[in-house]
């Protein structure tokens, strides 16, 4: 019910600032980590800026609640729409050089490229 709201929402309104007042007013009752109302922000984000992958981000960030959480599934989602890495702005993939930093061991400074890769092999395994 929240995502069908702010899906709403979004198609409703030329100003973000809108949308997000209505969201922020519907889920007052919500703590700011809650899936609900996080949810319900990714989704008007992501329409509100017809999956942009700068767009998307930037929205559901400025709406507040758990941005860094938003940020993060709203560039997933985005980026998926995008089709393929070389879609994505230079702004966004530039600096991180194709290296992930990770204190996971062994993996601290993996190519994104290597783990797209062994994903897709995990993934592949029957």
């Amino acid at each position: 019910r929240a995502v069908r709201h702010a899906v709403r929402l979004a198609g409703a309104h030329a100003d973000f600032d809108t949308v997000v007042d209505e969201l922020h007013a519907a889920h007052a009752g919500y703590h700011w980590v809650h899936a609900v109302p996080n949810t319900a922000l990714i989704a008007a984000a992501l329409t509100h800026a017809d999956g942009d992958f700068t767009g998307s981000i930037c929205r559901v960030v400025s709406g507040g609640w758990d941005t860094d959480s938003n940020g993060a599934t709203a560039g997933s989602v985005a980026g998926l729409l995008a089709g393929s890495p070389a879609a994505l702005p230079d702004r966004w993939t530039a600096p991180l050089k194709n290296r992930l930093a990770t204190t996971v061991a062994d993996f601290d400074g993996t190519g994104f490229d290597a783990l797209a890769r062994l994903t897709h092999q995990e993934a592949s395994r029957p």
